[in-house]
């Protein structure tokens, strides 16, 4: 991982006040889905810095592979724009289907969808994010 992506992403957790001594207990449960792995990374050290645990994936097909084997996700954050079988959004879709009490947020770095596009009670970050708006989106889901 570029070393100036992960600082940027721990100093930004340590500036919104989120970061969490080592022995605090794990928030939530999010399952991460970024062809991008760079950006993939980044979202891990802002989610792990905010005490999260994480399972990153980088298309939709290894997202769907793992939401059947764990249980205990709870939140799934993924970019619309992806190769593979599906997009994102259809990937949300899927996923509001088959595990509803699943909490969802949709980032792009291209146009935003429509709110019709979204599934219901998801939301949607732009790219390019920070950790103040992702820990923020995902504290609306705790």
């Amino acid at each position: 991982m570029n070393a100036g992506l992960l600082f940027a992403a721990r100093r930004e957790g340590v500036q919104s006040g989120t970061k969490l001594s080592n022995n605090c207990l794990v928030l939530m449960f999010i399952l991460t889905v970024e062809d991008e792995f760079l950006i993939s990374e980044y979202l891990r050290a802002i989610l792990e810095g905010g005490g999260h645990r994480v399972v990153a994936t980088f298309d939709a097909d290894e997202a769907i592979e793992v939401l059947e084997r764990v249980r205990d996700i709870q939140l799934v954050i993924t970019n619309i724009n992806m190769p593979g079988s599906m997009d994102g959004l259809r990937l949300a879709a899927a996923i509001r289907d088959r595990w509803p009490p699943i909490h969802l947020i949709v980032v792009t770095g291209f146009a935003p969808p429509n709110r019709y596009e979204l599934p219901r009670d998801s939301l949607f970050i732009p790219k390019p994010y920070g950790a103040a708006e992702i820990l923020s989106a995902v504290r609306h889901f705790q």
